[in-house]
């Protein structure tokens, strides 16, 4: 029979450890989110669902962005023991210069939709962890106060080719002037897609006090009072072109786009030159002959065409096609550091991030766009490690195959 008796406070003491009380209410709901899913859901409880959605969803049966998350989770790691993994090396070349992680913050449009503080806060983010940061021509904050914002950040400009050049051409001198070092081309929105969650909410920018979004705003007040009470959310690289929203999608969604009008961005544009939404390897090879610096396999987040290529997958016969002639860049999909690290190995320079960010953003604005990164960055080096992998330049295709 066993014996019991009462414990000493002593012995009390080592069991009973509670956490610290964390006062702030955005500090004690990051402290919980310890993976990118656990921002999502802190992101959804935050957020109006149309704008929620926005971020969420993508295109028509979304299937292109779920075979894309699915082609992560067939990754097979192939780890090597006794390698010696106390320090890694997290760092990567990226168009030449050298990136403290192997990862950027993607362009997004209506960003300060999701959260008040927007762009800045991503690009504060982008500054203090020295990685890269897209901005986009949908962006709500503009060029230059990005640059006033964050300006020890590296700093990239997305870019639709609009029938008006001249547009172009000023977003392009107004971008270079300002500091940024890189252009993306986006080539697949001929057409917008047909994006189901966004119709069905209803969803306007900026958003409109209809009764819907009035019930929903009741249970998001902190969202309404922060929209209502910073500056209006707006286009703002586009202001001086005026318009409205759906003229200006017709302006940036030119279904006449060719190889004319990359070889003009290429002469136009003095910097490194990356076209985004490639999706297969006849196109990729063809841009790089054209002047791409670098190629970006993307299906758009599966916000374009449904069903579209996964990147992922695509990758390897980019890779094999191109060579070292440019670099392959890669998005959709990325939820976690093991997924970075099975891009990296699978033969990507880069990996792009989008909704992983946007998530913390809403979650928490800068803060948790903060947090997203110690998130990536945790898994990164500890799947490194379990992979016996001293540097992220020294992943290869040995370590991962896709089941």
């Amino acid at each position: 029979m066993t014996k019991r008796q009462l414990p000493r406070p002593s012995e009390l003491k080592q069991i009973l450890r509670p956490k610290p009380i964390v006062l702030n209410p955005t500090d004690r709901r990051l402290a919980n989110a310890h993976t990118i899913a656990d921002l999502r859901m802190i992101a959804r409880k935050r957020t109006p669902r149309a704008a929620f959605d926005y971020t969420d969803g993508a295109a028509e049966l979304e299937d292109s962005l779920r075979r894309a998350r699915q082609a992560y989770r067939r990754v097979e790691f192939h780890p090597n023991i006794l390698r010696g993994v106390s320090d890694v090396d997290t760092s990567r070349e990226i168009l030449g210069k050298r990136s403290a992680l192997p990862f950027a913050f993607a362009p997004t449009g209506f960003t300060r939709m999701m959260q008040h503080e927007g762009e800045r806060a991503v690009g504060r983010v982008a500054e203090r962890n020295g990685i890269p940061m897209g901005l986009s021509t949908m962006a709500t904050t503009s060029i230059e106060d990005l640059a006033e914002a964050a300006p020890g950040a590296r700093k990239w400009f997305q870019l639709y080719v609009w029938h008006d050049h001249g547009a172009g051409e000023d977003l392009m001198n107004r971008a270079w002037e300002s500091g940024y070092d890189t252009l993306m081309l986006t080539v697949d929105t001929p057409v917008a897609g047909a994006r189901l969650r966004d119709v069905r909410n209803g969803l306007t920018i900026p958003p409109a006090l209809t009764l819907k979004t009035v019930l929903d705003g009741a249970m998001h007040p902190a969202w309404w009072f922060n929209l209502l009470t910073t500056e209006p959310l707006s286009f703002a690289s586009l202001n001086h072109f005026g318009g409205t929203v759906a003229e200006l999608l017709d302006k940036l969604f030119d279904p006449t786009l060719n190889f004319d009008d990359l070889d003009w961005v290429r002469q136009t544009w003095p910097g490194k030159l990356v076209v985004k939404g490639i999706q297969n390897v006849a196109d990729a090879r063809d841009v790089v002959k054209h002047g791409a610096d670098a190629v970006l396999l993307s299906n758009h987040g599966g916000r374009q065409l449904d069903r579209a290529p996964t990147p992922l997958e695509l990758l390897p016969a980019v890779r094999d096609e191109i060579q070292t002639s440019a670099e392959v860049w890669l998005d959709t999909g990325v939820l976690s550091g093991g997924d970075i690290v099975a891009a990296i190995a699978s033969g990507a320079d880069a990996v792009l991030i989008g909704r992983a960010f946007l998530y913390g953003l809403m979650a928490g604005g800068e803060r948790g766009v903060q947090r997203c990164v110690d998130i990536l960055r945790t898994e990164l080096i500890r799947t490194m490690q379990l992979l016996g992998v001293r540097a992220v330049d020294d992943l290869r295709p040995t370590h991962v195959t896709l089941r």
